[in-house]
């Protein structure tokens, strides 16, 4: 039996090695066994702990293994509902908290991960992603041998209400008549179709790539980053179009792309999201992000008269703010945005809506709303990568670099405060920062860097690099 552990948000493994039908049986029997403590907890009866919602993504055999966690989880009495067909991950939290007898939900995607993985995300009642508390007793009552158990489920259309719920989010009137036309890229993803088809409905005109029901996703990686988004940012000027959208895996990301090419990182994004919600639309309240957020969004929450909340890296971080209230938004350096009061959760779809809004609001084009913000709030430029190392230099990094590497200055730019709350960020002078983390769900230590210059971006990696892999 593989060891299963629960990572920055869920367990992921490669389809046929750990991740098999033994094992997922072993990870939902043991999720079910904690929503029904919980459940029982709260008062409900043995016999009807509640509902529990089973969604997945687009990945190889995903509605299979779907059919058999619905089975698992019914065998302990619950009310099992999964989705018809393959669904984004903020469709199974929209649902279950939308759902009054929903103790939870269980997703079966590995998000941004390579085709051949595939996982498991747990969810709460409202939405929300599982605390390591709740996945930490998961883990304690893995079963050893696998349960034979299983239960009676009801397939049900999870898209259509949520699908008209995003509608009502946005001002559907000021987005048909813009006259927007878009590329959607889903990177043969669970957005596949529906956000195309849900823009096509408001009058955008929209071509849709990477679209296509194939589970080895062309050998893109279904992140919304580069190199993965590069049809999109050759798509858009191609076609002379407004915007590009493109979604993650299980459609939760976002990165875009501009009028002019240009690809438009989820800093950018999130900082501009910000501005609308607070000036175009009247919100307020705080804004989360985790640390490896853009200065940019400092400034703009500082320009806007918002508070910024900072957490370590992982919604689920962003969640337990949330769960504290008085949250605009919140969103992460790798494209997770979510609004509160819609779900307690991501929402690439919604975002992408949201874009459109304010495009369509402005009167601008994606390009000149960044040159509007860029003008109030200055530049900076962002890189991040990812370093594989041997479990030797994994153990130093851990033990040597993280609570004790202490320089004065990074390339020349003076150490102005640290941050060891995940990893080790510096914060240097003008607004920079350079950052060491391991991966919550990959084996790597992931670097990242920001600065007023693409030169200084690189110098402020190289030297992350030198001092990892030392």
């Amino acid at each position: 039996m593989a060891d299963i552990h629960f990572g920055t948000d869920g367990w992921r493994a490669i389809i046929d090695e750990d991740f098999t039908n033994d094992n997922l049986v072993r990870v939902v029997d043991a999720a079910a066994r904690v929503f029904k403590e919980d459940a029982l907890a709260a008062g409900r009866a043995d016999d009807a702990p509640g509902t529990l919602i089973v969604g997945h993504d687009c990945r190889r055999d995903a509605h299979a293994y779907a059919q058999l966690a619905a089975e698992v989880a019914a065998a302990h009495g619950f009310r099992v509902k999964l989705t018809q067909d393959y669904c984004p991950t903020p469709t199974l939290c929209w649902s279950v908290a939308q759902d009054a007898d929903a103790v939870g939900g269980i997703m079966l995607t590995s998000s941004h991960n390579p085709a051949e993985y595939l996982g498991v995300k747990l969810r709460m009642a409202d939405g929300g992603a599982a605390g390591k508390d709740f996945t930490d007793r998961v883990e304690a009552v893995l079963p050893d041998e696998v349960p034979a158990a299983r239960g009676a489920y009801e397939e049900v259309d999870l898209m259509t209400p949520y699908l008209a719920a995003l509608k009502e989010r946005v001002d559907t009137e000021a987005i048909r008549n813009a006259g927007l036309r878009v590329v959607v890229d889903p990177l043969y993803g669970a957005g596949r179709h529906y956000l195309a088809d849900l823009l096509r409905d408001l009058g955008v005109e929209v071509c849709e790539i990477n679209n296509d029901a194939d589970p080895t996703f062309d050998g893109l990686h279904p992140e919304p980053i580069p190199p993965w988004v590069d049809r999109c940012i050759a798509k858009v000027p191609e076609l002379g179009f407004d915007a590009g959208f493109i979604n993650d895996g299980d459609a939760d990301r976002i990165g875009a792309v501009d009028e002019r090419g240009n690809f438009v990182n989820p800093h950018r994004i999130i900082a501009l999201i910000v501005s609308h919600l607070a000036e175009d639309k009247g919100l307020s309240g705080r804004v989360v992000s985790t640390i490896t957020a853009s200065a940019m969004l400092a400034r703009q929450c500082k320009r806007l008269g918002l508070a910024l909340t900072s957490t370590p890296v992982g919604f689920k971080w962003i969640y337990a703010e949330m769960e504290k209230g008085d949250v605009m938004v919140g969103g992460e350096e790798s494209g997770g945005i979510g609004i509160p009061s819609h779900v307690m959760e991501r929402d690439g779809l919604l975002m992408a809506l949201l874009l459109c809004e304010t495009m369509a609001q402005r009167g601008m084009s994606l390009g000149q709303l960044l040159d509007d913000m860029f003008a109030k709030i200055g530049k900076l430029e962002f890189e991040r990568q990812g370093l594989s190392i041997t479990e030797e230099q994994m153990a130093r990094f851990r033990a040597e670099v993280v609570p004790k590497y202490a320089p004065e200055a990074i390339c020349g730019k003076n150490v102005v405060d640290v941050d060891r709350r995940d990893g080790v960020k510096f914060y240097l002078e003008g607004d920079a920062w350079v950052m060491m983390r391991p991966s919550g769900t990959e084996p790597l230590v992931r670097i990242y860097a920001e600065a007023e210059t693409t030169d200084e971006v690189r110098a402020l990696l190289d030297e992350a690099k030198r001092v990892v892999v030392a």
